[in-house]
């Protein structure tokens, strides 16, 4: 790059990449602690990515999908109703062109609406208090959390009051829509998609109908570590 490119670059606005830029007052605790509760959705949007990749479970990839599809009907739904965001301080960077609704508040009660549809209604269930009490702790945290964010978003200067709560209504009902999607339209297709060409090729897996995957999984691969040091152990002694 020659020197006058440089200078021509000198005039030139820059901005921020806002997928993880985050401001909070300087020397405030308590906006430092919010603004990190204001990037778990991205946080969250890479443990699905991995969790898809090492698991390939297909119901896995259909939560992750309708998460996606909400941040679609989000960017639409701003650009639609041109909803101002809260005007930044002098010592603030913008904070983009269109608030409502807040995506952030949509995006965690989608994920929160269906994550608790999801344990009640297709996780295994034991009919015993004890042995589900860990669903209702659960629930309860990604509940307070999701109210985080969300208080994350106006206390940070990001939204209106209104557009959170409109966010988080549109997120509510998204996430309950795509859970009875996924469970009545798209479910009965996994077997199919799972058996096919591509499905094996890819290595994508049911799971639906496996009550405890995480004991079955473990079980099978303690099952196939056995076998496996029986086999070794067997040629050792030949």
């Amino acid at each position: 790059m020659d020197i006058e490119e440089r200078v021509d670059l000198n005039h030139v606005q820059w901005i921020p990449l806002s997928l993880l830029f985050v401001e909070y007052p300087t020397g405030d605790l308590i906006g430092y602690v919010l603004a990190w509760f204001s990037m778990l959705p991205i946080f969250i949007s890479v443990g699905f990515i991995t969790l898809i990749i090492i698991r390939r479970d297909l119901h896995t990839v259909s939560y992750f999908l309708g998460i996606v599809l909400n941040e679609f009907v989000s960017v639409i739904l701003k650009h639609l109703i041109k909803d101002s965001r809260p005007t930044p301080s002098p010592t603030q960077t913008g904070h983009g062109a269109y608030g409502m609704p807040s995506s952030h508040s949509q995006y965690m009660w989608f994920f929160n609406t269906y994550l608790v549809l999801f344990l009640l209604f297709r996780l295994y269930r034991n009919y015993n208090w004890v042995d589900d009490s860990w669903k209702v702790i659960v629930s309860i945290l990604t509940f307070i959390v999701s109210i985080l964010v969300c208080i994350s978003r106006v206390y940070l200067g990001y939204h209106f009051v209104s557009q959170v709560l409109f966010g988080s209504f549109l997120g509510m009902v998204l996430g309950a829509a795509w859970f009875c999607m996924v469970h009545l339209v798209l479910t009965p297709f996994f077997p199919v998609i799972a058996s096919s060409f591509i499905g094996e090729f890819l290595m994508v897996r049911d799971s639906t109908l496996i009550p405890h995957v995480m004991w079955f999984e473990y079980k099978s691969s303690r099952s196939e570590a056995r076998n496996r040091q029986r086999k070794v152990t067997g040629r050792k002694s030949q």
